[in-house]
């Protein structure tokens, strides 16, 4: 596979357009691929196979941050994090898998920024292991943001 590595320098928005666009190429059955910012719930960067209406983008981006960052969710964390004795602001939950009746869409916070989470969205007859593989191996190689 033709890996494009954004390890030099080059702005974060730079960066996180080649780890997207990767992403997108690279992971079986893809058809779309994109990155959030879990500050803002802002979507930063998209590839996807066909033209989306930007309403329908805008509801991914804020369905990640609910799923990642929800007021239920921060609450589990955080009762997790304090049976477990982890003192760290570390989130717990780094990678969601959620299957629709079509597709099925893998969430991934970024390791070197854990405010940024990228989801590559594919077919729902993907190789779900393959695809844990894949987009794991696109994040390390490109490197941190």
């Amino acid at each position: 596979m033709n890996t494009v590595t954004p390890k030099g320098p080059g702005s974060l928005s730079d960066r996180i357009a080649v780890l997207v666009k990767a992403l997108r190429s690279e992971v079986p059955d893809c058809l779309a691929s994109g990155a959030i910012d879990m500050a803002t719930g802002m979507l930063l960067a998209v590839e996807t196979v066909d033209n989306h209406p930007q309403e329908v983008l805008d509801l991914l981006a804020a369905a990640t941050l609910d799923i990642f960052q929800g007021r239920n969710v921060t609450m589990i964390e955080d009762i997790w994090k304090e049976r477990r004795g982890v003192r760290t602001d570390r989130h717990y939950f780094q990678e969601i898998l959620v299957n629709s009746d079509n597709l099925t869409h893998l969430f991934i916070r970024t390791e070197s920024r854990d405010d940024v989470v990228v989801v590559a969205v594919c077919r729902k007859s993907v190789n779900v292991g393959m695809l844990f593989a894949q987009a794991r191996r696109v994040l390390k190689d490109t490197g941190p943001l």
